[in-house]
């Protein structure tokens, strides 16, 4: 069983500037409450017990939101707000299962995930890449249940307009194993249309085996500085690791981007309210 999981946090977020220049991307409100709670939620039903934050010494407002307790305490004094008491519950409740590492310097997703090497206790984990939101159905427990049923390394897969191809991850499949899972021959970064493989997209959901660490920790930074997760991945595909592409059933928001992260709040404020009404009518 998928116990632990980590999710990168130390990235610029300039896609979201000017907000990001002094507030951390992942706090950012999506229909009352931080993007990052979203995430959290997803992985505590989805049974996980132990999340490993990797942030950075210029995001440590992440780690101070689940430790102002003094704030708290003294507000709840003064105040007695039931809902501040509650808000004060949830984030302890939260602190028990999180931990930090720490990625001071941007060297990519792969480094982020090096960095938690020593924490990782099982041979299989779940990571999370927090400007990825997929609501409606939980993508990380459909994962797991992919990646019981067929013993493998499992990543989300989404199916894109070929047009957009060029933005994306896009697997190179083998075979269908069934209705929602493919066996990945490869992973081919950004193609142009022509030479796109597919349009099945990776997505920020990846269950990974302990033994990527050792491919990470030989693999040299491509131009742009950086260690890619994806060529961790392709080593351990060459080494006949079975890899699945996962096609999720929830609906994917861009939380990343601008224009992403106001559509973002749209759709979940769109759902809190369809909820919000069958519940009240429920009532009558």
């Amino acid at each position: 069983m998928i116990k632990q999981a980590i999710i990168p946090l130390a990235g610029l977020g300039t896609r979201l500037l000017p907000l990001t220049s002094v507030f951390a991307k992942e706090l950012l409100p999506i229909n009352g409450k931080p993007g990052l709670e979203y995430i959290i939620n997803e992985c505590i039903d989805a049974g996980i017990k132990e999340i490993i934050f990797i942030i950075s010494k210029r995001k440590m407002m992440i780690k101070k939101y689940f430790y102002n307790d003094k704030f708290y305490k003294n507000l709840i004094i003064k105040k007695k707000d039931p809902r501040i008491i509650e808000e004060y519950k949830k984030i302890l409740r939260f602190r028990k299962m999180i931990k930090f590492v720490y990625q001071n310097k941007p060297k990519g997703t792969g480094d982020a995930v090096l960095k938690t090497k020593k924490y990782i206790k099982d041979e299989y984990f779940l990571m999370l890449l927090p400007d990825d939101l997929i609501i409606k159905k939980n993508c990380s427990k459909s994962m797991i249940a992919s990646h019981k049923k067929n013993k493998a390394s499992v990543m989300a897969s989404m199916t894109v307009n070929k047009k957009n191809v060029s933005r994306w991850g896009i697997y190179k499949l083998d075979k269908k194993l069934n209705k929602t899972d493919y066996l990945i021959n490869s992973v081919v970064e950004k193609p142009n249309i022509k030479d796109a493989p597919s349009n099945k997209a990776v997505i920020g959901r990846y269950i990974l085996p302990k033994n990527i660490f050792s491919k990470l920790k030989n693999l040299k930074p491509s131009k742009s500085g950086e260690i890619h997760i994806t060529d961790a991945i392709q080593l351990l595909i060459n080494d006949n690791k079975k890899f699945i592409a996962h096609n999720f059933t929830g609906k994917y928001l861009d939380c990343g981007s601008m224009d992403g992260y106001i559509n973002s709040s749209k759709e979940i404020a769109k759902l809190w309210n369809f909820a919000w009404l069958v519940q009240a009518m429920s009532a009558l």
